[in-house]
């Protein structure tokens, strides 16, 4: 405690130092979250191989969406993990300006990186206290709270698209359930539609009028 029972202000160099020691704790946590739904992963996998064995397709399908809301969370993990980075990368961009100007910038970057991260489940306790010691220190602005984006993004996972389920049960089953992802069209493909088929005999015709020596 200081004087008078004040807490002295924290050096502006410590402070980001701190952050990124938190932020990168942080990304090893989500490290470990990707291999554990990873492990649950393998697991729900081959419980759909042995369901497929029964040919019991109603397990299968279960089993089907949660890989794809596995897929979907681990996806979404990896998308925070750039957003930790980015933000890292922004703590060192402040220790070169504060050696220049004496001073932590403001930080649009840092601002929309940390509005993305406080709505990750995983992190978002950290998440939060980091942006207030930030709003404190002036490097972002209040940020607005967004729970439900949080709510809309779970209903999304809920309901996984037949389209995927089928391909993971195609994937999963070597084809035996669900259906086969659909093969890429090819782009410029010679066309044999009638219209080809009628136009050319009249393009040789015009032109073999267009040959004959006028009278």
């Amino acid at each position: 405690m200081g004087l008078f029972g004040k807490s002295p202000e924290q050096n502006p160099k410590e402070m980001v130092n701190e952050w990124t020691h938190k932020l990168r704790k942080e990304g090893y946590n989500l490290d470990r979250q990707i291999r554990s739904i990873q492990r649950e992963e393998e697991k729900i996998k081959r419980s759909l191989k042995e369901a497929a064995t029964k040919n019991d397709k109603q397990v299968c399908t279960i089993l089907a969406k949660e890989i794809i809301r596995s897929r979907k969370a681990i996806s979404k993990i990896y998308t925070s993990k750039a957003h930790l980075n980015s933000v890292q990368l922004q703590m060192k961009n402040q220790l070169a300006t504060l050696r220049v100007a004496g001073s932590l910038q403001k930080s649009t970057e840092v601002m929309q990186a940390m509005q993305a991260l406080v709505r990750l489940p995983e992190v978002a306790a950290t998440m939060q206290a980091l942006s207030k010691e930030m709003m404190k220190a002036g490097i972002i602005e209040e940020m607005m709270d967004e729970t439900m984006s949080g709510m809309e993004d779970e209903e999304e996972m809920e309901e996984a698209a037949q389209s995927e389920v089928d391909k993971v049960l195609w994937e999963l089953t070597q084809g035996k359930l669900g259906e086969a992802p659909a093969p890429p069209t090819a782009v410029g493909a010679p066309s044999t539609s009638k219209e080809v088929l009628i136009t050319k005999p009249l393009f040789v015709l015009d032109k073999q009028i267009a040959q004959r020596p006028s009278l």
